[in-house]
């Protein structure tokens, strides 16, 4: 098995930490002795071992002199965990490949560690791939004012998310609608505009095969505070923690009774002002799931980072409900191409997992 083979095999183990690592990355190793996987893991649980400790308790003996093919660049830090480079170190590894340097101040240097050692070391193995899957993690750890902002929606094959009355269940089919669960178990909130929240009375809760280490808040953009007392989201307030943000020309007494149901209100007038907003009250990725119209603004001012679109097999023709309105207009030869990061089938749909150019 080649380094990069190994790492692909790595990177699919990382997936397993989906939804329960919380502020950590995700992360999968390997053991490779001979080109032989003699050991291999992920970090599966916030404050558990990690990737490469699991990988090297499961090689045993047979980790020294043999290599480890990790993600992520191994920590260097005393956390929750003592450092994954002095445990490698210990186990005897001849060398290691990692796909991406630690974007956290407080645990990288585990390179450098190896090195010290005696440890051969290589990097940017699958590197963008690497980069992609722990695109959250690498966002908590820039210098920007907001969360990271994913967009997901469902489309017709003519780009649209409902059909001319306003209906969109289902657009995409069960396994897509599973998916969206899985994917809902990732992030640290779950959002939609107030047209969507009165439309379809969403829960927006995580319902699928992961249990999150910590349930997504529920966010809705209502600027006039206008979301129905009676729907779901309202309800299930004091249940699920739900935020509603308005513009600062919210009536009080529209604000006063989303309040005493159990629902924080936060001032924010303008998508920029709304999201530093959420990351101000720890919310650090948002996964928006409609409608259209909150999306074709998030789009249109630059705002979104990634795009999950299910493409369904299906036409709804010209009086169904655009998937983004109000993006702007540009030319074919200076408009920037988004980056996709994935195609995947599901069942009868497609998703495209596109990333912001």
């Amino acid at each position: 098995m080649d380094d990069r083979a190994a790492m692909e095999r790595a990177i699919a183990l990382a997936w397993g930490g989906w939804g329960r690592v919380g502020e950590n990355p995700l992360v999968g190793a390997l053991v490779v002795a001979r080109g032989e996987v003699v050991g291999e893991g992920f970090h599966a649980e916030f404050g558990g071992p990690h990737g490469e400790v699991v990988a090297l308790q499961a090689a045993g003996s047979r980790a020294r002199g043999a290599g480890l093919v990790v993600t992520l660049e191994p920590c260097a830090h005393h956390g929750k965990t003592p450092p994954c480079a002095e445990a490698i170190v210990a186990a005897g590894i001849g060398r290691v490949v990692f796909g991406a340097p630690d974007a956290d101040p407080k645990a990288r240097g585990g390179a450098d560690r190896l090195r010290q050692a005696g440890v051969v070391v290589a990097e940017g193995v699958l590197e963008s791939a690497v980069r992609a899957q722990n695109a959250l993690f690498f966002h908590r750890h820039s210098a920007c004012d907001g969360p990271f902002v994913a967009l997901k929606l469902a489309v017709s094959l003519d780009s649209r998310i409902a059909d001319g009355a306003g209906r969109s269940r289902w657009v995409a089919g069960e396994q897509a609608r599973a998916f969206v669960q899985w994917l809902r178990a990732g992030f640290e909130a779950v959002a939609v505009g107030a047209g969507t929240a009165r439309a379809d009375d969403p829960r927006l809760t995580v319902r699928g095969s992961v249990v999150p280490a910590r349930p997504p808040v529920r966010v809705v953009f209502d600027r006039r505070a206008e979301l129905p007392v009676e729907g779901r989201l309202v309800r299930s307030a004091r249940d699920c923690p739900t935020v509603v943000v308005v513009g600062s020309d919210a009536p009080a007494e529209s604000r006063a009774r989303l309040e005493a149901a159990g629902i924080a209100t936060v001032v924010g007038d303008g998508l920029p002002a709304s999201l530093a907003r959420l990351r101000s009250r720890g919310i650090r990725s948002v996964l928006v799931e409609g409608g259209g119209v909150l999306a074709g603004r998030l789009l249109a001012a630059g705002l979104a980072d990634r795009v999950y679109l299910f493409v369904a097999p299906i036409f709804l023709g010209a009086d169904g409900v655009s998937a983004f309105p109000g993006v702007p207009g540009a030319r074919i030869d200076a408009v920037a191409r988004w980056r996709t990061v994935e195609r995947r089938a599901l069942g009868e749909d497609t998703l495209l997992v596109l990333d912001r150019p």
